[in-house]
């Protein structure tokens, strides 16, 4: 029999606490509904987890640097969101399915990527990021919000066919605000469908504060539409995955959706075309610096005496080769020729495809003749 938990929708918490395992020193905490979820966790695993999130990290720095170097047209950085990503990825079983935002790499990261499926999208390459029947991981979705109803109509399907899956979709603070995930929130409670809704609350919807767009926690809002809902420290990977199993354990057991706000903080640009310093104020960056969800953790495994220069030194090494592994994927990436964009649109040949091809082979031509 799973653990139980008491969720928001049940309780009259104060909604403005974080629920949290690990304190931003590091000190374990004791947490009589968490601690269940996360009993079997030991040291080799929570190494594992930091090493993740070390590799994330990592990921991550890379893609930003390759932008700056032109090898990509931009990169969504999510420094500072590591726990929350490998937190709850990590908690997912293999048949589960992710519809991720844009700034999942660790999601994708966790679920199985390969160097070159981080980059590829970013790129412009021909394709998806990833092959999304081999991760179970949808395409990452540009359009704000919009695959939360993908998730929704997906885990319809599994409850139609009575599958042991469960679809698990998401989003950020500023996605809220969008009639897409209030609408997928609607048909996932009327129809009760196995998906869990996580937030991944950063404070920033570009350069907009969450406190503008939310003048009441985001977690809150799910019981509105019947959804119980936690609300976690989002840089306590320990509480993610625990908050993650609970909300799992829910809709698979066919009680419905689930939702997960988990506040963390985005110590990034939105993207490499943002200027976080026209609107962030730097000590607000430097409070959450001290929160660190990988200090954080590291801190924790000192403290047992888990974690040692040995452990580390193997961590940044493999860091170290995932990142030169992605760039050499990225740097040898053959894009193919422009009018292949026009190839397999059609099975039989089509005289409006092929004009359409004619004017775009005249217009690259134009390029070549003002050289």
């Amino acid at each position: 029999m799973s653990p139980q938990i008491t969720p928001i929708a049940d309780s009259t918490q104060d909604l403005e606490r974080t629920e949290r395992l690990l304190a931003p020193d590091g000190t374990r905490l004791a947490h009589p509904d968490l601690d269940p979820f996360v009993a079997d966790v030991d040291a080799s695993q929570l190494r594992a987890l930091l090493r993740d999130m070390v590799i994330l990290r990592r990921i991550d720095a890379e893609g930003v640097a390759l932008q700056r170097q032109g090898q990509l047209g931009l990169w969504a950085p999510c420094q500072g969101q590591e726990a929350t990503q490998i937190g709850t990825a990590r908690a997912l079983a293999p048949q589960d399915y992710v519809f991720p935002s844009y700034r999942e790499t660790g999601v994708i990261y966790a679920r199985g990527a390969q160097p070159g499926d981080f980059v590829r999208m970013w790129r412009g390459e021909e394709g998806a990021g990833h092959d999304p029947a081999a991760l179970r991981v949808a395409p990452l979705q540009i359009i704000i919000g919009a695959q939360t109803l993908h998730a929704v109509g997906y885990a319809l399907g599994i409850r139609h066919d009575g599958a042991d899956e469960v679809a698990v979709t998401y989003f950020g603070d500023g996605a809220t605000s969008q009639g897409d995930v209030n609408e997928a929130m609607i048909f996932a409670a009327s129809y009760q469908a196995p998906v869990v809704f996580v937030c991944q609350n950063n404070h920033w919807a570009i350069s907009e504060p969450v406190a503008v767009q939310s003048q009441y926690p985001i977690a809150g809002r799910a019981p509105g539409f019947g959804i119980p809902s936690l609300r976690v420290d989002g840089n306590d990977v320990l509480a993610c995955m625990a908050a993650m199993r609970w909300a799992l354990a829910h809709a698979r057991s066919g009680k419905g959706p689930a939702y997960i706000e988990a506040v963390t903080y985005r110590m990034g640009p939105h993207t490499t075309a943002d200027d976080p310093t026209r609107y962030r104020d730097e000590a607000e960056l430097e409070e959450w610096r001290r929160r660190d969800p990988i200090a954080r953790l590291d801190a924790h495994l000192r403290s047992i005496g888990e974690l040692d220069e040995a452990h580390l030194a193997e961590i940044q090494s493999a860091a170290d080769v995932v990142a030169k592994d992605m760039r050499a994927a990225c740097l040898g990436m053959v894009t193919r020729a422009p009018l292949a964009v026009f190839d397999g649109v059609y099975a039989e040949p089509h005289a409006g495809l092929d004009r359409q091809r004619d004017e775009y082979a005249a217009y690259l031509a134009s390029f070549e003749s003002e050289a």
